[in-house]
Formats: C-alpha cells, structure tokens, sequence
C-alpha cells in the first residue's frame, strides 16, 4: 500500500514485482555513478586551467568512451529482456480470471466456475467503514488464492481502460474486442489494491481495483458462499 510522499516502490507482493524492484535497484545504481561521472567532469573542466594534450586529440580516449557506454547499455539490456519473457510467462495457471472493464467500473468471471461472476464498484466516500481507503475500497474484491499461478484476461466493453495492481507488478491494457491476457503468483495474504491506469472518461479515477489473497482453503469456502449466493 502507497503512502504520502513515499519515494520509492510498493512493497512487491509476486515474485515478478520483486525482479523489476532488484532491476530498478540496478539501473538506478548505473544511472548515480554515471551521474556523479560526468559532474565531476564538469567541475573539473569549469575550475582548471590546465590543458592536456593526451585529452585534446587521443584515439584511446576514443575507443573508451565509445566501448564503456555499449557495455553499459548491455549490463541494462539483457537483465530487462529476461524480466520482460518472464512477465509474459504463463504456465498451468490454476485459476483463470475475466477481467472487464466497463464505464465506469469492473466486471469479474471465474471461468472455472459456473455463474461466478460479480461487478466490482467503488465504494461511495460516505458509506466507507472506518479503515477503509478513500477511492480504493470496492463493494466485491477479486479474490485470489495465494502462491498460486493466476491468469488473468483482459478486455473491456466501451472505452480504453487498463487494469493494474502495482504492488503484484501487473499492468495491462482492456481494449473493446480484443483479449489480452497476463499472470502474477502472490506470495502473501493480503489485500492489493489498483486503479484503471487508462484515462477512460469522466469517471476514470473511480474505478479501483482490489485484488485479495487468501489462502486456498479459505478461497474455496469464499467461491462455495458465491455460488450459493448465484
């Protein structure tokens, strides 16, 4: 869960948010010392009089600064394309979820089920509980069993929209007639909340998302009192 003035990531809650926080970690530290590089370089040149030759006109100087950026742009490069195959690695997903978004507001459908399926709206600011989070809180939450592969499809019905839950390092676009499809594993119990990340209108940020992990037992009692309730 964010908080004001919070600087850096969401705790990850999936292993894949957990890579892109340890790839940001990296680039970061990539990005400081180049920084801190060529600032010395600026003070240097602005605060001296003195003038090298070897500087002025050196093909080994050349070559230096021609191959150290490429091998940078390598140590960068391959640790993302790894991150990138893995976000789009699904495998034997143990549930799968239709995610719709609507104008505005969400639709989910457990196919795996028979007529399980719910709308998802925002909870209005004065029928809130105490602890509650304002512009976050949704009358039905998507829940989810924990350390379990989820498969999540994607679409929508009127507009653009996108469904993103950053704490599971899940972002993905609903475009109307096309289905697209991502996964995230939780690693722990807890609830995660999101926003359409989408400008979808006039009411695009009333429109959160609220993913809940349980654990399995508990996810299938809550899939059994839904049924019931169906």
């Amino acid at each position: 869960m964010a908080h004001p003035s919070q600087l850096g990531f969401q705790d990850a809650a999936s292993p894949v948010m957990e890579e892109l926080l340890h790839f940001h970690d990296h680039t970061l530290m990539i990005v400081f010392l180049i920084s801190s590089l060529v600032l010395y370089i600026i003070v240097a040149t602005v605060s001296t009089k003195l003038t090298n030759k070897y500087i002025l006109d050196s093909q080994e100087i050349e070559i230096v600064w021609t191959i150290v950026p490429a091998v940078i742009l390598v140590m960068i490069a391959l640790p993302s394309l790894r991150i990138l195959y893995l976000m789009d690695e699904i495998n034997d997903p143990h549930i799968t979820i239709k995610a719709l978004g609507h104008q505005w507001y969400w639709s989910y459908e457990y196919t795996d089920y028979q007529n399980l399926e719910f709308d998802s709206y925002m909870i209005q600011t004065e029928d809130l509980n105490p602890g509650q989070f304002r512009l976050l809180e949704t009358d039905h939450r998507m829940v989810v069993p924990m350390q379990s592969p989820i498969r999540v499809l994607v679409t929508a019905e009127d507009v653009l929209h996108s469904w993103a839950v950053p704490a599971l390092g899940v972002k993905m676009d609903a475009v109307p007639g096309r289905l697209n499809q991502t996964s995230f594993i939780v690693s722990r119990p807890g609830v995660y909340y999101g926003q359409c990340s989408e400008i979808c209108g006039a009411n695009h940020s009333f429109m959160p998302i609220v993913v809940e992990a349980v654990p399995l037992e508990h996810f299938e009692n809550w899939s059994s009192l839904m049924l019931e309730e169906t």
